[in-house]
């Protein structure tokens, strides 16, 4: 049966396309996301949040370029992948309406689906996508979160660099993994070391981290040296940090990260 004759065959296809992104685990989404009715799958996904991810692939199919391609089938794939892992949890699947067809038939599920997939498609660093697609699962199980927050948190991720994300990432499991002591030089002098304050003083400046930047003293008294070891997520990067599950960022990533903040003197 060709593409032509079976409409979920191009949605399956694209969800396949995700594996040059996101490795054999895309294929095994899309067995999930079109089930064959004749099968009795070991692991399913819920029916609403499959439907809603079938309706993603279902209108991304005609993406042309084939890299866009990949991470649209990657970051449903991973919504996949994640939505599994919740579920198994005991955290259900949301029932408030937010997956219910709204005026012009379409669903907030719909419209946040749709804002992740243009995000992944965009993002040319795709370690990214991961942690776009643990979005999807994250609000399809969460009904404190609405699509206004939804696109609130993706703005403020846009700006995000990956080290910035992996920072967030590192204050976030700041209870499990504690942050260096050693004060943080205002001016390294290597690139790389520069690269990293600075990406550190955005999210203060943004406001996703605490303390916010220290201003100059009268008279040009010493300023206290921040430590890694004093920064908390604010408001802003708790929301930032839960969506886009910051919490599984892997420990070596946080480790790197950290190393290029502070490297040895």
């Amino acid at each position: 049966m060709t593409v032509t004759e079976d409409p979920a065959a191009a949605g399956r296809a694209l969800f396949e396309a995700g594996a040059a992104v996101a490795g054999s685990m895309s294929r095994n989404a899309a067995v999930l996301v079109y089930p064959d009715p004749a099968g009795r799958a070991a692991v399913r996904l819920e029916d609403r949040l499959a439907r809603s991810l079938r309706a993603a692939a279902d209108e991304a199919v005609e993406v042309a370029v084939p890299r866009e391609r990949a991470r649209a089938g990657a970051v449903l794939a991973f919504a996949v992948e994640h939505g599994v892992a919740v579920a198994r949890s005991g955290r259900p699947v949301r029932a408030d309406g937010f997956f219910s067809p709204r005026t012009g038939g379409r669903s907030a599920a719909d419209t946040v689906t749709e804002a992740v997939v243009a995000a992944a498609r965009g993002s040319h660093d795709e370690r990214r996508i991961r942690h776009l697609g643990y979005l999807l699962a994250e609000v399809a199980s969460s009904p404190d979160l609405d699509a206004a927050l939804v696109d609130r948190a993706l703005t403020l991720a846009a700006g995000l660099t990956w080290r910035q994300l992996v920072l967030l990432a590192g204050v976030g499991r700041r209870d499990r993994s504690p942050l260096p002591m050693t004060p943080l030089a205002e001016d390294p002098r290597g690139w790389a070391a520069w690269g990293a304050r600075e990406d550190l003083a955005d999210l203060q400046r943004a406001g996703l981290l605490d303390p916010p930047p220290v201003l100059p003293r009268p008279g040009g008294a010493a300023l206290p040296r921040l430590r890694p070891a004093d920064l908390r997520l604010t408001r802003r990067g708790v929301l930032v940090h839960r969506l886009l599950a910051l919490g599984f960022v892997r420990d070596d990533d946080v480790a790197a990260a950290l190393a290029e903040l502070a490297p040895p003197a």
